[in-house]
């Protein structure tokens, strides 16, 4: 079989779209965090977004070494089209990013993998792994959020200033930073990195 006649190929096409998407939709998300004074939100989404972009271009690339018609390939699939307030967005995008690593792209790693394509098969494997760690800070993100405690811990745990590397080890992040006196928006965030 060609490979422009396999599922593998639609496949590809249908994740470089909803991967190009997911980067176009988080940073939506940074620049609402940054409207809202969330700087250190906001980056921390924007770094989501990039991954999202480099994801997209690795499926990319691998359907162009491969393919032959791609003009215009017709794929049939949904995307995500929500939104909502920055907390709701939050959750929405750790609920998009499980479907991912749940769903979608096991799924395809199968069928990749029946159909012959290890290597794609392998790809959308390691792309789903890094999803599964989006969701769990996009979850962590929208819980402290939700509880208020964005910049509050139980013990004690070292704060910086993204803006001028005032550092303090605190229960809860000042407001306004005492060295170069911006808010607690620019206070780098903690995040579940690493979580199996």
């Amino acid at each position: 079989m060609h490979f422009d006649e396999t599922q593998t190929y639609l496949n590809l096409a249908r994740s470089f779209a909803g991967e190009s998407q997911a980067g176009m939709r988080y940073q939506l998300i940074a620049r609402e965090a940054t409207a809202q004074g969330y700087i250190a939100l906001a980056d921390e989404i924007k770094v989501l977004a990039k991954n999202e972009t480099v994801h997209a271009r690795r499926f990319f690339e691998e359907l162009t070494k491969r393919g032959e018609k791609l003009d215009n390939i017709v794929i049939d699939a949904g995307y995500p089209y929500h939104t909502g307030n920055l907390c709701e967005m939050l959750r929405l995008a750790a609920e998009d990013e499980r479907n991912e690593h749940e769903k979608i792209y096991p799924a395809f790693a199968k069928i990749a993998a029946d159909e012959g394509f290890k290597d794609v098969s392998a790809l959308f494997t390691l792309i789903a792994t890094v999803e599964k760690h989006h969701e769990q800070i996009f979850t962590y993100l929208h819980e402290a959020m939700e509880s208020g405690n964005l910049y509050k811990n139980e013990s004690p745990i070292l704060y910086v200033c993204k803006e001028c590397g005032h550092m303090h080890t605190l229960k809860e992040a000042w407001t306004i930073c005492p060295l170069c006196k911006s808010s607690q928006g620019f206070v780098a965030l903690h995040l579940p990195y690493g979580k199996e």
